[in-house]
């Protein structure tokens, strides 16, 4: 069955709509491969920090401490040992543990298009014609993603409610949460060259993440809820998964 979804310009207004691959945005959900594929990904982005040094690597303890016999002290070799105050740590984590975790090229391919096809069905993704900016400003750039979220059915201002607190009732106002993908790909057509302009006008932006088309991933389709692409991007994408 085709997907059709809207088009829209930098000020979010609709010109015209484009037909999405069914194979890549049209992928029906299997969530023990998602979670196989998300644990995967932060396993291997993992890094160890906690170290402990063994006898071998603390400093000191060339010397013997006292002679072997006649002291009528134990037999001691090495003040670094395990055994003396600013010795070496026995069993201790190690920086040489591994976490990696393997996964198939195939069904680490086939989460992504989950995660794509996910945002499809619930209304998450927009297309927009182009992300051009003139210059490096964050102003103009949060102005534009003003009117996606409102595309989106977002509210940028707070909701007011009520909380019922040990039988009193407060006021609490419900603040609005920017959670924005944005997969751009910075390279200009015919030149080869990178424009990173849409990349530092963001890059400040609470709850605005971007992202190279070439870096797409799992955890970040999941991470955060509404996802923009490009019509240059949709293209390429389907081109490399369909």
């Amino acid at each position: 069955m085709p997907i059709k979804i809207n088009i829209y310009n930098q000020k979010a207004e609709a010109i015209g709509e484009m037909q999405l691959a069914d194979k890549v945005f049209g992928m029906p959900a299997n969530k023990n491969l998602v979670h196989q594929a998300v644990v995967a990904q932060m396993a291997n982005s993992r890094q160890v920090l906690a170290h402990t040094k063994d006898r071998s690597e603390v400093r000191g303890g060339g010397k013997k401490p006292w002679r072997q016999k006649g002291t009528g002290r134990a037999r001691a070799g090495s003040n670094r040992s395990p055994i003396w105050k600013g010795g070496g740590v026995t069993f201790g984590p190690r920086k040489n543990r591994n976490f990696s975790k393997k996964i198939n090229k195939k069904m680490r391919k086939k989460a992504v298009l989950m995660a794509l096809s996910d945002k499809v069905a619930n209304g998450n993704l927009l297309v927009i014609e182009k992300l051009d900016i003139d210059g490096y400003k964050t102003k103009v750039f949060n102005k534009m993603i003003e009117g996606v979220e409102k595309v989106l059915n977002k509210s940028p201002k707070p909701e007011a409610g009520v909380k019922k607190t040990e039988g009193k009732a407060e006021k609490v106002n419900k603040k609005f949460k920017r959670s924005v993908l944005i997969i751009n790909d910075p390279r200009r057509d015919g030149t080869g060259k990178k424009d990173e302009k849409v990349k530092y006008s963001g890059r400040n932006l609470a709850g605005v993440e971007i992202i190279n088309l070439e870096n797409i991933n799992i955890v970040d389709l999941l991470k955060y809820k509404d996802l923009i692409l490009t019509v240059e991007s949709v293209k390429k994408l389907e081109g490399r998964y369909k």
